[in-house]
């Protein structure tokens, strides 16, 4: 079948990747279904898996995706036949209960990432535990691809973890990436205030047209200042942060008494300085989250299924474009998501 691969392990990541015609075949499983991918969506995963990641065995040539859309065409053993023909939205986590670990995601079990730890939805097929596969009827499979993980990740964040009010004001920094405009779109559902910021003004422009109250542009200096002026100097009751050391003190500094920091992840490093002063005097929260639960991830589809949310596409590649979908990614210069269409040639 036809896949997207990354053939080696390195960066820069685009030049190692390749669309192949023969790849294998998937083989369906007990409690397993096999998708036909009509569209699937790139996340900067995509990239950490091509560059190697710590702990993870990974065998190149390798297939990722930890987003995708398709119709159902077979089922293994114990599952309902039923499934075959419908149209089905992937929630790549799966719950991994036989090497459970307290304390971790979800509580008492941990999770295997499709995309991963195991090959992902950049093919013309993929599989996956049918637990893990949501119906969406007529829902469009570009728009559901690009929906699927960020939305679940914004979701976890902003409503489980950092148990967002309406109202509150929100601060997401580094807006353009999937996680970041899940949580503008999120934050509006919710009627709160948004502040974004970003190194590039088209992408603060595009953010205030999908609805931003304020954009600042990161010109490396400490922006939190501009944060508190917007504010009348009280702070935002929630960030929504997925960038890491370049700007964690200034996401501590934007952040007003009792505020809550909610990251879940770390592009430009995990090693950040903080202020524990600030943090204890002001008595703030600094949360993690990853990925989200099958509960989870039919709530916020819900939003998709009626209309109240649409993810917001940046640029749609044929798999034979998968190089330059990856270069567009590890550029950076996206604003939205990356779709690759398996429905094209």
């Amino acid at each position: 079948m036809k896949a997207i691969v990354t053939t080696r392990r390195g960066s820069p990541v685009a030049p190692n990747v390749s669309c192949i015609m023969d790849a294998a075949d998937p083989i369906v499983g007990p409690g397993e279904a096999i998708v036909r991918t009509e569209a699937s969506a790139l996340n900067h995963l995509d990239l950490w898996v091509a560059r190697g990641l710590p702990g993870v065995d990974t065998v190149y040539p390798f297939t990722s995706g930890s987003d995708g859309c398709g119709i159902v065409e077979s089922v293994g053993q114990g599952v309902d036949p039923a499934w075959i023909g419908q149209r089905v939205l992937l929630n790549a986590a799966v719950v991994q209960p036989q090497r459970s670990v307290p304390g971790s995601w979800p509580a008492g079990e941990d999770i295997a990432m499709i995309g991963e730890h195991t090959p992902g939805a950049n093919a013309a097929r993929f599989k996956a535990p049918i637990t893990n596969l949501l119906e969406i009827g007529n829902a469009d499979p570009i728009e559901a691809a690009a929906f699927g993980l960020t939305h679940l990740t914004a979701w976890r964040m902003l409503v489980t973890r950092a148990r967002l009010q309406a109202g509150q004001t929100v601060l997401v920094p580094g807006i353009g990436g999937g996680v970041a405009m899940a949580s503008l779109a999120i934050a509006r559902h919710f009627g709160c205030t948004v502040i974004v910021t970003s190194r590039h003004r088209a992408k603060l422009d595009r953010a205030l047209e999908l609805g931003a109250h304020h954009a600042i542009l990161d010109d490396g200096s400490d922006w939190s200042k501009q944060v508190r002026g917007v504010t009348g100097r009280r702070g935002v009751d929630v960030v929504a942060e997925s960038v890491g050391t370049s700007i964690h003190m200034a996401c501590i500094k934007s952040l007003a008494r009792g505020g809550t920091l909610v990251t879940c992840g770390c592009t430009t490093g995990p090693d950040a300085t903080t202020d524990l002063a600030r943090i204890f005097w002001n008595q703030l929260s600094i949360i993690g989250s990853t990925m989200g639960t099958m509960e989870e991830f039919r709530s916020v589809v819900s939003l998709l299924r009626s209309g109240a949310i649409r993810p917001v596409v940046d640029q749609v590649f044929a798999p034979s474009q998968a190089q330059a979908a990856f270069e567009r990614l590890e550029a950076g210069d996206q604003c939205g998501k990356l779709v690759i269409d398996w429905r094209m040639g």
